[in-house]
């Protein structure tokens, strides 16, 4: 990872569903300058953006609405999107909870194909804890963080239909993806909150900075 010449200008954004303040503290912390947004026009001045997320997929999806297109858009045009958790899960293209609660069939941002699944049965939902982290191929945001460990707090995880999506993984009885990312590499996404995963959060998060300075 190289030495930050300067800040990055992150949008963080504000959809009535996120970790706000701890992920703005981290995302300071890593060094860059954020601006907490309900207002899609902020993606355009911005070097990258973060889609935090903590609740329902459903719910999720209503209230990023009006950001669904700009988004899209912004990632189409190569702008680095990092999807946190929730965040993280609407970046694929649906997901079984809404279909467990039912809520019907939910279409999600579809910037990375793939389906978010529920754990079986047999193990303890929500998975949350400290798990670690395995490093399947190299990516910017994965660069340093193999074998470390960051916190979990879930009940689905994402299954993306082409293997290549998945950047690194942790064990909880089954192997599941902890980073995907799209094939172009500017979208990705933590099952994990980095803004409570300590030292390996905090690496990830100035991964994140670096990579939208450098692109």
């Amino acid at each position: 990872m190289s030495t930050t010449q300067r800040s990055a200008e992150v949008v963080l954004v504000d959809y009535g569903l996120g970790n706000l303040r701890s992920a703005t503290r981290g995302l300071e912390r890593a060094g860059a300058e954020v601006t907490l947004t309900d207002d899609p026009a902020d993606f355009d001045a911005a070097d990258g953006i973060v889609l935090p997320g903590v609740g329902a997929f459903s719910e999720g999806m209503d209230n990023a609405g009006p950001f669904r297109e700009p988004l899209v858009e912004a990632a189409a045009e190569g702008k680095p999107l990092f999807g946190i958790c929730l965040g993280m899960q609407m970046l694929l293209t649906s997901s079984e909870e809404a279909e467990h609660v039912g809520q019907g069939d939910v279409e999600g941002l579809d910037l990375i194909p793939g389906r978010n699944v529920r754990f079986d049965e047999g193990q303890k939902v929500p998975h949350m804890g400290w798990n670690e982290l395995s490093v399947q191929r190299e990516h910017p945001i994965a660069e340093g963080v193999d074998g470390d460990y960051a916190y979990f707090v879930h009940s689905y995880y994402a299954a993306p239909d082409d293997d290549e999506a998945v950047v690194a993984t942790t064990d909880y009885d089954i192997d599941f993806p902890a980073i995907v990312a799209n094939e172009a590499g500017n979208v990705f996404g933590t099952q994990f909150h980095p803004e409570k995963s300590g030292e390996t959060g905090l690496r990830i998060l100035r991964n994140f900075v670096d990579y939208c300075i450098e692109r």
